[in-house]
């Protein structure tokens, strides 16, 4: 009962907002737990020398503000407010908050883009003069809906050997846009979609908007789990499984061949699409082979979608599409009725820039200065040891973190680290359910120096 003892002297604050206060406090702390059964109006009322009256109005309160549950014939029972939803909400906009020159006096783990002072800007600059000069006004007028068709031509023979087809490539605004695209024309509402738990937070949005039934498939460290996938295809018409076939967000992993292939199998058995979010493939520090779903794709399945924003520069927002035969038309037509077109200028200048092979010295140049900055903060990340359980992904731009304290979640985490001008991301973001991502962290390193990821990583460790 010592938990409960305090002072009641302030005459000011009603002495039973002044008990709810407290015990909503120690809940919040994990001093009392979940589920634990408070003390009896009669028993509290004596020992803080209140009358009971004060004791049924603190638990009310408590109640109201889903912090204690009543049961009929047994008392009243502490419930640690789940936070996780609320804070999933809100995440975003903490983050948008912090920006311009406020952002520089933060290390920012939370950054899932390129570093901008890696981009080659007077390169770039050369390429976009060259386009103007060759093309004029034609550069800056939306031509063609399914985008520039240099581009497409260029994208096959550069990336594809030619086996694609420029017709079936089609240009969006980043991937972001990809998914909303194929979203529209797939996916219906109570259509059932499969999706990695935990999984990239944009794309849950979206499939949430489109009204789907969400089923989550968890991470092994070689993909998602097809025992259970099979179990849920077997009981439920799936109409489409999203994945994230290299360095998902947020676990870092990579699916093995051998799941791809199965995992196509299983596509053509039970009558599904798989959507590839091709997401960091560029960024392999190690010397596995690269291939995608969608170059394993012999029954046409895939709808493959890719980024330049993540690894080129966010600002330019563009990327493209492959769809199967069968989706092509509908999958285009979504395109043309989300947006007329997308920047051609932006287009033009990157279908120059892949031609003149700056796109491989760019590549080159930023695989060698994240591969040192994955190894250094690898290192780094030892000194949580017994702390923390991580992942190597070797490759991509970030580490998935688990805390192994129960007494702490990646909200307070976040907090406690914002204070010091250090930016995580909850894992909460990644999960349908929030909760379920409570003691996960993930720890970006593209927009950060070498001496930061230091500093970072010391402050984290002071609080777990």
């Amino acid at each position: 009962m010592e938990k409960y003892i305090i002072s009641l002297n302030n005459k000011e604050i009603p002495k039973y907002i002044i008990i709810s206060q407290h015990i909503k406090k120690m809940i919040d702390k994990n001093l009392i737990k979940d589920g634990e059964k408070l003390p009896s109006i009669r028993k509290l009322a004596s020992v803080l020398k209140v009358n009971n009256v004060t004791i049924v109005s603190a638990y009310k309160k408590l109640e109201s503000e889903g912090y204690a549950i009543q049961k009929m014939g047994s008392g009243t029972y502490a419930k640690r407010k789940d936070v996780s939803i609320n804070f999933k909400r809100k995440y975003g906009s903490i983050i948008r908050k912090i920006s311009g020159d406020d952002l520089k006096e933060y290390i920012d783990f939370s950054a899932e883009s390129a570093c901008s002072t890696l981009f080659p800007i007077e390169p770039f600059k050369e390429v976009i003069n060259k386009v103007l000069d060759r093309d004029g006004t034609d550069a800056l007028v939306y031509q063609e809906a399914l985008g520039y068709e240099g581009l497409r031509q260029t994208i096959d023979e550069f990336f594809w050997n030619e086996k694609i087809k420029k017709e079936n490539i089609l240009i969006v605004s980043g991937a972001q846009q990809g998914i909303d695209i194929v979203s529209k024309a797939l996916i219906n509402i109570n259509d059932n979609i499969i999706v990695e738990k935990p999984t990239y937070g944009g794309a849950l949005t979206v499939f949430k908007w489109r009204r789907a039934n969400i089923f989550e498939v968890s991470m092994e460290e070689d993909g998602m789990d097809l025992e259970s996938l099979e179990k849920i295809a077997k009981k439920n018409k799936i109409k489409c499984v999203y994945v994230m076939s290299y360095f998902q967000n947020p676990t870092g992993i990579s699916y093995s061949i051998e799941k791809k292939k199965r995992l196509l199998n299983l596509a053509e058995i039970y009558d599904f699409y798989i959507i590839e979010d091709d997401y960091l493939s560029e960024l392999i520090y190690n010397n596995r082979e690269y291939k995608s779903f969608k170059k394993l794709d012999i029954f046409d399945r895939v709808i493959y979608i890719k980024s330049f924003s993540k690894i080129f520069l966010p600002g330019i927002r563009l990327g493209y599409l492959i769809s199967p035969k069968t989706l092509k038309d509908s999958i285009q037509n979504s395109k043309v009725n989300t947006d007329i077109a997308t920047s051609s200028l932006m287009q033009r200048a990157l279908d120059l820039y892949i031609k003149n092979g700056m796109w491989k010295k760019h590549i080159d140049i930023l695989s060698k200065v994240y591969k040192d900055r994955y190894e250094f903060m690898k290192e780094c990340l030892k000194k949580l040891n017994g702390k923390v359980k991580f992942y190597a992904p070797e490759g991509g731009l970030h580490f998935y973190l688990q805390i192994n304290d129960d007494n702490l979640d990646s909200i307070s985490l976040f907090y406690n680290c914002k204070k010091e001008k250090v930016l995580i991301t909850p894992g909460i973001i990644y999960y349908k359910n929030p909760k379920h991502g409570k003691s996960f962290f993930r720890l970006g390193f593209s927009q950060i120096e070498k001496n930061e990821i230091e500093m970072g990583i010391d402050i984290i460790k002071k609080y777990i």
